[in-house]
């Protein structure tokens, strides 16, 4: 299927929206944000007005009626400024929002969606543990069915959005059987927060996403009702496989912001630091590096883009979302690699946005599938022996 790199009017107002509302509204603030790892509510909230949280849902959900491409564009812009409000939008979203949409109950949606999609409450969901990353078929935390209830034991960790103050519920991958040839059976579970039982740790001290809120969370018999099962039982495994396909899309936007923006911060410093009584950018090293970073941006714009029509459109696209994470957050990195050299001292210092770029950007050949778990993904998809 030829791809179309044009936008509808429509996606394109939107795409300008939320450029000018990054660039007015999260840039001058975020640092100091950043700098106190602190998480941005206020900015949040004004996201969350703008629609943004509630792009991809049904207005009778509270959402806006748009579609995914118009969540990753958003994405997309928000990251050529910040990669924590960034990956914020896309976590609350793509992995705490969405999987109700598609999986939950008519009951569940109305209690949980309408404040999600106007950005007045926050989802995650767990599923990394501490010995089961991308093994998911390796969880340990078990859900065990007690007459009209759910017992959850277990651990998660590195949980996007799960301990803010607005944080309303956990969507939790749990064991709730083995099949006969003893292979687990895995379910998702809605536990609401707060909920006795259930201990949130600390936030993590990392070195990006500053920002960003992400915690271990501990469940110590934690007992919710049974129609808090999300979806049918057994199926989890299934549900969060078809998460994590889309999400690979939508972190591919996040990771083309991130090029993006250490692209538009390098031309700017370019064309304003002199050495030897010229701007650097009249010199053809920078210039080279400028064009390499274009080429990454522009390329891994292209791949989640394709990826994302070909998902709209209702055709397979597991290949070409792999394709895209890979591509996206090897431009991130690389991109964030160079702007900081072109900065030279200047791009060591956390005063400059390429600082926490740079800082940023190597999560992303890690989170929601290793770049070595794509590789694999796209070997397995071309049919090569032992892949399967």
């Amino acid at each position: 299927m030829p791809l179309d790199h044009h936008l509808s009017p429509e996606h394109e107002e939107l795409r300008r929206t939320v450029e000018a509302f990054a660039r007015e509204v999260i840039a001058p603030v975020i640092g100091d944000y950043y700098e106190r790892h602190a998480f941005p509510y206020e900015v949040v909230r004004e996201m969350g007005k703008l629609g943004l949280f509630g792009l991809p849902f049904p207005e009778e959900h509270g959402g806006m009626g748009g579609d995914f491409l118009a969540l990753c564009l958003a994405i997309e812009e928000v990251a050529r400024v910040d990669s924590s409000l960034a990956v914020t939008l896309e976590a609350g979203v793509g992995l705490g929002a969405m999987p109700i949409l598609r999986f939950g109950t008519e009951e569940q949606q109305k209690r949980w969606l309408p404040k999600l999609c106007a950005g007045e409450a926050l989802a995650a969901f767990g599923l990394t543990e501490p010995e089961s990353g991308s093994d998911a078929g390796g969880l340990s935390t078990t859900a065990v069915r007690d007459g009209d209830e759910w017992v959850i034991n277990g651990t998660k960790c590195f949980i996007t959005n799960s301990g803010t103050d607005i944080t309303s519920l956990v969507t939790v991958a749990a064991v709730t059987g083995r099949r006969e040839d003893g292979a687990p059976i895995i379910s998702t579970i809605i536990v609401p927060v707060p909920t006795p039982g259930l201990t949130i740790a600390p936030a993590y001290s990392k070195v990006g996403w500053s920002a960003s809120d992400t915690h271990e969370l501990s469940f110590s018999d934690v007992r919710v009702p049974a129609d808090h099962l999300l979806g049918e039982e057994g199926r989890g495994y299934a549900q969060f496989l078809s998460v994590l396909d889309e999400g690979r899309v939508a972190i591919a936007a996040l990771g083309t912001g991130l090029a993006q923006g250490c692209l538009d911060e390098s031309l700017r410093y370019a064309a304003t630091r002199t050495a030897f009584g010229r701007p650097i950018g009249n010199n053809q090293a920078i210039q080279f590096k400028l064009a390499d970073m274009e080429m990454r941006a522009h390329t891994s714009r292209l791949a989640w883009r394709d990826a994302a029509a070909r998902m709209l459109a209702g055709e397979p696209f597991k290949r070409q979302a792999a394709i895209a994470k890979l591509y996206s957050s090897d431009a991130a990195v690389t991109n964030a690699r160079e702007a900081t050299q072109i900065h030279g001292g200047y791009g060591f210092m956390n005063e400059y946005p390429v600082a926490r770029m740079w800082r940023d950007a190597k999560i992303l050949e890690i989170g929601e599938g290793t770049s070595e778990v794509q590789r694999m993904l796209i070997a397995r998809d071309l049919g090569l022996p032992g892949t399967f």
